[in-house]
């Protein structure tokens, strides 16, 4: 339905004449009248008020298509750091309509997903600011730890606490109930990193190997999980050979030089880190991700050298705003900002 006439149709809906939807809007009723026989639209900056005024949702007032609205949710999730708690409550319920009308919705179930991670995040970001005001008063109380730990994923010392098995024990579902031919090698990642996070080598080897054998296999990544295994192992001296010749025989590979620097900041070995993190993001195909310069920015601050990771801010800035079509006003420019902010300030 044409803009126009959705207005004309709410309006009666709600009782009011032209005259009285124009002066709760502050303009004038020949304004509306214009907006009904379609010789002018609506200001977008009155869009919000006249949904309001006329009881509905914006993505209602320009009568969306279900597809049209989950395509709007998904980039406003990706757009801003925090929804409007009505935002929230509109996008969850009509998320949840469509579950109950259609069980299997994998949109659905992705959106809700992503929405209640998103409002996770937002709060983990306040649950971080007052955890630590406590902390930092009362370093003496254990009170606020948990909390802190919860919303940073801090490394925790109890193992109950801290191990995966949890989240093993799901991807080996994932795994047996796979029917796609050919089979996806995703979950075999996931159940590797996590294997390996808790140091079950033998599982992590025997998934591997079972990995390789996929069609949809990245080989580069095969080397690097050896190297690891090796690593979870304590057995530094092979693991290290592993990953030295990998890179000999496919020294080009963007996706190897990443992950080589993950290997080597993961010992310690920030330097070199740095070095393969910046050859990765130099051979990686524009419009490039900021995770190599995310990277470098993390280990700059960790040696102390602070212009070094304010400069690798700048890069990422640059990079999402040149290459991804990014503004300031978009939440991956604020992240960034907060960064440098903080970095400023220490």
């Amino acid at each position: 339905m044409e803009l126009g006439k959705k207005i004309k149709q709410l309006r009666y809906r709600s009782g009011l004449t032209q005259e009285q939807l124009a002066e709760r809007l502050g303009i004038s009723p020949q304004s509306v009248s214009k907006w009904e026989t379609a010789v002018t639209m609506p200001d977008i900056s009155l869009l919000p008020a006249l949904a309001e005024e006329l009881g509905v949702s914006i993505d209602e007032l320009f009568d969306l298509s279900p597809e049209q609205k989950l395509r709007r949710m998904e980039n406003r999730l990706a757009a801003e750091e925090e929804l409007p708690a009505d935002v929230f409550g509109e996008y969850e319920e009509f998320l949840k309509n469509r579950l109950l009308e259609r069980k299997e919705d994998l949109d659905a179930q992705r959106l809700l997903a992503r929405l209640y991670h998103h409002r996770m995040e937002a709060d983990a970001c306040r649950v971080k600011k007052y955890a630590r005001a406590v902390i930092l008063a009362k370093p003496e109380k254990k009170d606020c730890q948990w909390l802190l730990d919860k919303a940073e994923g801090q490394f925790t010392w109890d193992w109950n606490m801290d191990n995966h098995a949890s989240t093993i024990a799901f991807y080996k579902e994932v795994i047996e109930r796979d029917k796609g031919t050919p089979a996806t090698p995703l979950p075999y990642y996931y159940l590797i990193d996590n294997l390996l996070a808790d140091h079950r080598t033998a599982e992590a080897r025997d998934y591997l190997e079972k990995v390789a054998a996929l069609p949809a296999c990245r080989p580069f990544l095969i080397p690097v999980y050896r190297a690891h295994i090796a690593l979870a192992e304590y057995d530094e001296k092979t693991a290290d050979g592993i990953m030295e010749r990998a890179l000999e025989e496919d020294g080009e590979n963007g996706g190897l030089l990443f992950e080589a620097a993950q290997y080597y900041a993961r010992k310690g070995e920030y330097r070199k880190a740095i070095g393969f993190y910046q050859r990765s993001f130099e051979l990686e195909p524009k419009p490039r991700y900021t995770d190599a310069l995310q990277g470098i920015a993390v280990i700059c601050e960790i040696l102390g050298d602070i212009p070094g990771a304010l400069n690798a801010y700048d890069r990422m800035l640059d990079c999402i705003k040149s290459e991804w079509g990014f503004g300031e006003e978009d939440a991956a420019v604020a992240e960034v900002r907060r960064e440098q902010s903080r970095l400023l300030q220490e």
